[in-house]
């Protein structure tokens, strides 16, 4: 408990406290962000304010989550530090991108296919990483079994060893790319998706507490949760909210820095570790439902234009931009998706305290 408040706090003011000085050496790089010509008009004046911001709350939540490990004389799991490949491998992938932008002086810098690679490379590292690092009980890390609030009865395994393994590697290569584009697709406002990931890693920060305090290991039962390390993860959780509520601040309306793909691709592969590792990953859909959202406004958009040859459903996509088009205020768009974001976080949480009220 001790390590999971200094991991917060200290995350936090890293992030608060260092982000104008990371502001400042962007600047002397030109590091600028770079603006859709078919996006709302207001966005233009955005142009060339500092970007790949990620890079300041995923190496401040790392720091913090080290020091806060050493200080509370406890040693780094091989869960929390799987999210943690996760995260800073997404957010290298996110770098690239970001880091050819500016130089290409464009807004598209990364091809889609090789971005797609780099996920998939992630989260196939993860994946066999993941099976690993048995503890005593013989517990890894991830679960071969599909998960809601807990393992379900289907294991990849039971295909067979080589059959189950593919499957099992495709089924987190999905939930990979899939959280790690959704947030990428909400990150299109000051504060956006920053303030949604607070909420989605806020939540894990409850439920892997949550785990902890309803361990097998522990001998509550019935109703105990089989998940190596949930104390730690709830640590990691918790440095990331730290980080990013110290970065909001600044990235909030009118925006002082950008997280870039570095930021919004390292989250969702923060969030998607954490689901699997917490055995909750079809929760995700509702932990996430405002980047489920997002991301399938664009789907559905890009179908519906295909299908009808031209036509569209929204103004625009993502669908944060549509409500910009039909002249709600960016500032009022984001307070109104952070409260969406909120309602689906608290229903995921309650979710699961429902679940285990039936099983006890």
């Amino acid at each position: 408990m001790i390590a999971l408040l200094i991991a917060g706090a200290l995350s936090m003011l890293y992030s608060l406290l260092l982000t104008p000085l990371f502001i400042r050496g962007f600047q002397k790089l030109r590091w600028g962000q770079f603006i859709r010509e078919d996006g709302p008009q207001s966005h233009f004046a955005k142009r060339g304010t500092p970007t790949m911001g990620g890079l300041i709350f995923i190496s401040g939540s790392v720091f913090a989550y080290f020091i806060a490990k050493l200080l509370a004389g406890e040693s780094p799991t091989p869960s929390a530090l799987l999210v943690i490949l996760m995260t800073v491998g997404l957010g290298l992938v996110g770098f690239i991108d970001d880091y050819l932008k500016t130089r290409k002086q464009q807004s598209l810098g990364l091809g889609g296919w090789s971005k797609i690679a780099g996920q998939v490379a992630i989260a196939v590292l993860f994946g066999i990483l993941s099976l690993q690092f048995a503890n005593a009980s013989g517990m890894t890390p991830a679960s071969t079994h599909i998960s809601l609030f807990r393992d379900l009865p289907f294991d990849f395994m039971s295909l067979g060893a080589v059959a189950g393994l593919i499957l099992f590697l495709i089924w987190i290569v999905v939930i990979v790319t899939a959280a790690s584009n959704s947030v990428n697709v909400t990150d299109g406002l000051d504060g956006l998706a920053g303030g949604a990931s607070i909420l989605a890693l806020g939540a894990y920060t409850v439920i892997g507490f949550w785990q902890f305090s309803q361990q097998c290991a522990r001998g509550l039962e019935p109703g105990c949760y089989e998940v190596r390390d949930p104390l730690d993860l709830a640590v990691i959780a918790a440095a990331l909210v730290g980080g990013l509520v110290g970065f909001v601040w600044w990235n909030t309306n009118p925006a002082h820095i950008y997280m870039g793909d570095t930021g919004s691709l390292g989250l969702g592969g923060a969030i998607a570790a954490l689901a699997i590792l917490t055995r909750t990953e079809l929760l995700l859909v509702v932990i996430g439902g405002l980047f489920v959202i997002e991301s399938g406004s664009v789907i559905l958009q890009r179908i519906y234009f295909k299908v009808t040859k031209g036509k569209r459903i929204f103004r625009m996509s993502p669908i944060h931009h549509h409500f910009e088009l039909k002249g709600w205020a960016e500032t009022t768009v984001v307070v109104r998706f952070w409260i969406i974001a909120g309602v689906f976080v608290l229903s995921g949480i309650g979710a699961i305290y429902a679940e285990w009220t039936v099983v006890q």
